[in-house]
């Protein structure tokens, strides 16, 4: 093409995508109007207002995120039609609503993502749009049917993968490779495995996956949500911003920590611990601990019933804890058939011994006339209800599982390793929420305790809202007697409390966060080669439907507790019906550092083939040694010359080392330039050690170095000695 057809197809391209945005803003005002209209709504239930004002919010923010990139590219088919993709769908209501605009999700749009030269999908050309705001800056065209006739080929997605980080993960909606498309739209309704190692676009895959199902399944979707798990805060605020940009918001973000809403986790397991807390076998650890706790009497415990007294013994106490086990119920289920049968084994006796010599069972009438006496007394009586407390209590999961780790004597008697002992039970970590949730249904609830609860809520709401009825009420004196009015003759405090309580305005993510018993209808894992077999009984049952896309790379697990291949966690719930997907081209490593990694990826892993990168970045990755003394001035001088470039950079070391986080905590996360601080301490620091080194050294996108006090690792070694010196004080490793 030539520069003057170029200039002239651009001029064309900005007036189209110019008219696109003039349509975005008016269906972006009308829906904003439909908004309002929703909010002030008065002719309707509150709960019909509620519904539609979600639905109307949800309309305004689908088409609030496409102001960025709103059309990204076109598709010029054989036929002579053309087509514009983007991130949202724009039609033409008033002519059949034929497309201005293809959403990115629709199968018509599926072409740009999967044509080849090989296999044009009916396509004469492909265009791909370089935008800045709304205007079009450039565009690259790509000629399919004639394999090699290429015109700028790949200059988008290249220009993708080199462009400087942001602060947070961006969407790749524009540069879906054929490969990661077909995963996405995969129609597998169960349980997707999706493999690749670092920087082959798992986690975009999986999002970007997460944006096509709420498109395809919308009605499902939209009322159960998605819950996506990471393994930290730090990755979760890394990736939090793509759905949104994509324009979907029912979904909630956790990580395997906050899975049971509520609790704060302080603590972190020793790597054998961790392992111990996460096997199946501490299910029966559970079991035993909770039966533990439903004990017999060491010694009788006599209850005075007027002028007799009687024994509250173990024979009667193992009668009764018989009977409660018997049925099945969870524990705080069964504690109302415990003490329902006590209280019926003691009032018999109570009345035997008050009718000794007197009264016969053949007296049905006076028997349970003084059977009732009985019972009503033993309904107040202190010491019994104390014993019967003492002998089958109230459990919480964390006033069963804190006392556990407190006490070598209930660890003992649980069948448990002396490991898990801990002065302070109730510093949780996060290999305690898949325990607490498993006690959660081994408990279950007491109505009784229900009841109480719903009790003192309604009062605290009540005594809330006649506060307000306080502030509400006017001097009648001030007033005209015609309109003299108090809020009290409007309405009265529990109608007031009622209408608190009626409407639930908070939207669905918020809602699914903080109810524990809240299934979803998708889940997506990431880094799950990180989860425990524990962890994984947790979602499975958040995800009664078990439908599920998990990422992951087991050469990066690092917990003594992950998983060491999918087959034996997903086969207890799901048998064979799950699928493999393997990712094998490395977008984001440049050739230069994956060489490096590689060599430390077939020491520790040799069976795990590292995926391939697309690009060199030509900038070869350094390796210095420094003294104790040096080692901090080197760090900060790494931070001074990236603080002058554009991009993002990080320093990632073993834990301690001023001035650098865990190369664990890097885990998911892409930096413009890495600077790794003494490899050789990492490596030393535990089984998952190489792992982790792994994952440090794969994290840049553009420059890596490497600062060592002591000798290379020895898969580094080699390389380092290779390499002719760049400067003073560096060694270059390729």
């Amino acid at each position: 093409m030539s520069n003057q057809g170029y200039d002239e197809e651009l001029r064309e391209e900005r007036a189209y995508v110019a008219a696109l945005y003039e349509r975005l803003d008016r269906e972006r005002a009308a829906a904003q109007a439909r908004y309002h209209g929703a909010l002030g709504q008065t002719e309707v239930t509150p709960g019909e207002r509620e519904t539609d004002v979600r639905c109307r919010s949800r309309e305004a923010a689908r088409l609030d995120v496409a102001d960025n990139g709103l059309c990204f590219g076109r598709l010029d088919a054989l036929s002579g039609e053309t087509s514009y993709v983007g991130r949202v769908g724009l039609f033409d209501a008033e002519n059949d609503y034929e497309p201005f605009l293809l959403d990115w999700r629709a199968p018509a749009a599926r072409p740009f993502y999967v044509a080849t030269a090989a296999r044009p999908e009916n396509l004469r050309r492909r265009r791909q749009f370089h935008t800045m705001g709304r205007r079009v800056v450039d565009f690259t065209d790509e000629v399919l049917g004639r394999p090699g006739d290429v015109e700028r080929g790949d200059a988008a997605l290249l220009a993708a993968v080199n462009a400087p980080r942001g602060e947070g993960m961006r969407d790749i909606v524009a540069t879906i490779q054929a490969e990661q498309d077909e995963i996405i739209r995969l129609g597998h309704a169960g349980v997707l495995v999706v493999e690749g190692g670092p920087g082959t676009g798992k986690t975009a895959v999986a999002l970007h996956r997460v944006a096509y199902l709420l498109y395809t399944r919308r009605e499902r979707m939209s009322r159960s949500g998605v819950l996506v798990v990471g393994p930290s805060p730090l990755f979760l605020d890394h990736i939090g911003r793509v759905l949104p940009s994509l324009g979907e918001t029912d979904v909630v973000f956790s990580t395997t920590g906050d899975l049971v809403p509520g609790l704060h986790v302080t603590a972190e397991d020793r790597p054998e611990v961790a392992r111990l807390k996460g096997s199946l076998e501490i299910l029966g650890v559970l079991a035993a601990a909770v039966a533990d706790r439903q004990q017999v009497p060491g010694e009788p415990v006599s209850i005075d019933l007027g002028d007799v007294t009687v024994e509250l013994d173990a024979g009667l106490v193992t009668q009764a804890r018989l009977e409660a086990r018997e049925t099945g119920l969870p524990h705080n289920e069964a504690r109302a058939v415990f003490r329902e049968r006590v209280t019926a084994l003691v009032a018999e006796r109570g009345v035997a011994k008050i009718g000794e010599g007197w009264l016969t069972r053949a007296d049905r009438g006076l028997w349970a006339d003084l059977r009732a006496e009985v019972l009503d007394e033993l309904a107040e009586h202190e010491t019994f209800e104390t014993a019967l407390g003492e002998l089958w209590p109230y459990l919480t999961p964390e006033t069963l599982l804190a006392p556990l780790y407190e006490s070598p004597r209930r660890l003992a008697a649980a069948g448990a390793d002396p490991a898990l002992f801990r002065a302070d039970g109730a510093a949780w970590t996060v290999s305690d929420v898949p325990l607490l949730d498993e006690l959660a249904d081994l408990l279950g609830r007491d109505e009784a305790e229900d009841r109480a609860a719903a009790r003192r809520r309604a009062e605290a709401e009540a005594e809330y809202a006649s506060g307000v009825m306080d502030l509400l009420k006017l001097d009648a004196d001030e007033l005209d007697e015609d309109v003299a009015l108090v809020a009290g003759d409007l309405l009265d405090a529990e109608d007031l409390a009622g209408r608190f309580t009626e409407r639930d305005a908070r939207d669905l993510a918020e809602r699914a966060a903080a109810d524990r018993d809240w299934t979803y209808g998708h889940v997506v894992v990431d880094e799950a080669q990180e989860l425990s077999e524990m962890d994984w009984r947790v979602l499975m049952r958040r995800c009664p439907s078990r439908s599920f896309t998990i990422v992951g790379d087991l050469a990066q697990r690092r917990s003594a507790a992950g998983a060491t291949a999918w087959g034996p966690v997903l086969t207890p719930y799901v048998g064979d019906r799950w699928l493999y997907r393997e990712l094998t081209v490395n977008y984001r490593t440049p050739a230069e550092i994956m060489t490096v990694a590689a060599a430390l990826l077939a020491r520790f892993a040799p069976a795990v083939r590292p995926p391939e990168s697309v690009r060199a970045c030509g900038v070869r990755p350094w390796s210095r040694r420094v003294t104790a003394d040096e080692l901090s001035d080197a760090i900060d001088d790494f931070v001074r010359d990236e603080a002058g470039r554009e991009g993002t950079s990080v320093v990632l070391g073993p834990p301690g080392v001023p001035g650098t986080i865990p190369a664990a905590a890097a885990k998911g996360l892409e930096f413009d330039a890495v600077l790794v601080v003494e490899p050789e301490r990492i490596l030393a620091a535990g089984p998952r050690g190489a792992a982790e080194l792994y994952v440090a050294l794969t994290r840049a996108t553009q420059r890596l170095g490497v600062l060592h006090r002591d000798p290379l690792p020895a898969a580094l070694t080699g390389l380092a000695e290779a390499g002719v010196p760049a400067k003073a004080g560096h060694r270059r490793f390729l």
